[in-house]
């Protein structure tokens, strides 16, 4: 464990020493952040993402796996989202991701990295942040619903996500680093379960599955507020590709992972 900055090339470059596979995570999250304070989201996600290409190209790293976006999709109204169809960006994040991959090309042709985008879709799991101004949706829902507050949904709730669950992306990191397949290689993936959900649904589900544990929660109403700017309306990914090509298949279902998600939350959170 190496405590650092991707903002910080020498950091990276220590990081990388001696190493073959990179699984690169590291980012600013979240629209309304990027909206918020958008110079910040572009010094890590975009700055941080060079130092590290930079640093694994001069270190020699064979592969580089990123975690890309779903929001790359931008304002494309293409449903199911297949790789090769991208709209105009909505957020600064949006815009940081899709020059993660830009870059990524550049230096596979360039330099001979070998790297893989996973365009990751609303990923949720077990130990994911609840608290914050950033927190992604369902953590945040299930800590209000424990607590017998009401959970408010951005817009009417007809938006819809491919939720995706937290074993499913590690399944796909694990295939993209040890394929030994060219055709894989220097290109991009949706990471996804390939179903989408309405947010109301998603609220239905939870209330569902924390009512086992509290037969209060079943009665909480839900609150709708104003949508978000930079949001997609409706999210939903082909993962044909990842199969033809990675031998990609997902475990768990939206369904699946709420229920093993909202078990650690109830043991972890109260």
């Amino acid at each position: 464990m190496i405590e650092g900055d991707i903002r910080h090339l020498e950091t990276c470059k220590k990081a990388v020493q001696n190493v073959d596979y990179v699984l690169h995570q590291a980012a600013l999250g979240s629209v309304p952040r990027s909206i918020a304070d958008p110079i910040t989201s572009n010094e890590v996600n975009v700055s941080g993402f060079l130092n590290m290409l930079v640093a694994a190209k001069e270190e020699k790293v064979k592969r580089f796996i990123y975690a890309a976006s779903s929001s790359t999709y931008g304002d494309s109204e293409t449903l199911p989202k297949v790789e090769d169809i991208i709209g105009k960006p909505l957020s600064p994040y949006a815009i940081t991701k899709y020059v993660n991959e830009l870059y990524a090309d550049v230096f596979s042709k360039t330099y001979g990295i070998e790297t893989i985008g996973l365009r990751y879709f609303n990923v949720f799991g077990r130990n994911q942040d609840p608290n914050g101004a950033y927190a992604a949706v369902i953590p945040k829902f299930v800590k209000q619903l424990i607590q017998l507050e009401s959970p408010v949904i951005n817009g009417d709730g007809n938006y819809s996500r491919d939720f995706t669950y937290v074993d499913n992306v590690v399944q796909m990191n694990e295939l993209a680093m040890l394929t030994n397949d060219n055709e894989a290689l220097n290109t991009v993936y949706n990471t996804a379960f390939g179903e989408r959900t309405r947010l109301k649904d998603l609220v239905h589900y939870l209330k569902e599955y924390l009512t086992v544990y509290n037969p209060e929660i079943k009665n909480i109403k839900v609150k709708y507020g104003s949508n978000r700017i930079g949001d997609i309306p409706h999210s939903l990914a082909s993962i044909e590709k990842a199969k033809k090509i990675l031998g990609y298949q997902p475990k768990f279902s939206l369904k699946d992972g709420l229920k093993e998600s909202v078990d650690w939350y109830w043991n972890n959170l109260k």
